[in-house]
């Protein structure tokens, strides 16, 4: 990762993000992580080209993702990960422990029984999946709510859907939803 500018950890967290969004990159990393620990292992477990396995590589080790080990191998920079997976907890807002219980790696756990953190809670998923003021058809409101739904028990996208027009946090017409700022 850049560390020019260590003072930015959101920064670089979003620039690792970049780097493994891209599909060969991810596979390459995915490879080392698993104990691949040389371009040709790596290429084999990651079903890559040996250009593509280079290209990948070479991108990982710049952003400080992967490095080079003593012996000469690869491994993954976890202390890097640990250190932005530290510095997001540290810089959430007090008060924060709700979220921390029912919202895990960007999915929800599951909703909370009690209505004043269930409310926390889904002003979080609006805030976090929703623009103010953009107007998102209905089919897009379902992909963004399925995504929180993943890991949750007995919690879907058409009830979280309906728990956020409820509240007035999504504004509803004609099938399009608004994200309705608070005043």
């Amino acid at each position: 990762m850049d560390t020019d500018n260590p003072s930015e950890p959101a920064e670089r967290s979003r620039q690792l993000i970049g780097l493994l969004a891209e599909e060969r990159r991810l596979r390459a990393f995915a490879a080392v992580a698993l104990g691949a620990d040389s371009a040709g292992q790596v290429a084999e477990a990651a079903g890559l080209t040996a250009k593509d396995t280079a290209l990948a590589l070479l991108r990982l080790r710049e952003q400080g993702a992967v490095t080079d080990r003593p012996d000469g191998g690869l491994t993954v920079s976890y202390g890097l990960l640990r250190e932005l997976a530290r510095t997001e907890r540290s810089t959430r807002r007090s008060g924060d422990a709700v979220l921390d219980t029912f919202v895990r790696g960007g999915r929800l756990v599951r909703l909370p029984a009690q209505w004043t953190r269930k409310k926390q809670v889904l002003r979080h998923i609006a805030e976090q999946s929703f623009e103010p003021g953009v107007e998102y058809p209905e089919r897009v409101v379902n992909e963004r709510l399925r995504g929180w739904c993943e890991d949750a028990d007995d919690t879907d996208h058409v009830t979280l859907r309906r728990y956020l027009v409820d509240l007035g946090h999504l504004r509803r017409s004609d099938g399009v939803y608004t994200r309705v700022t608070a005043a």
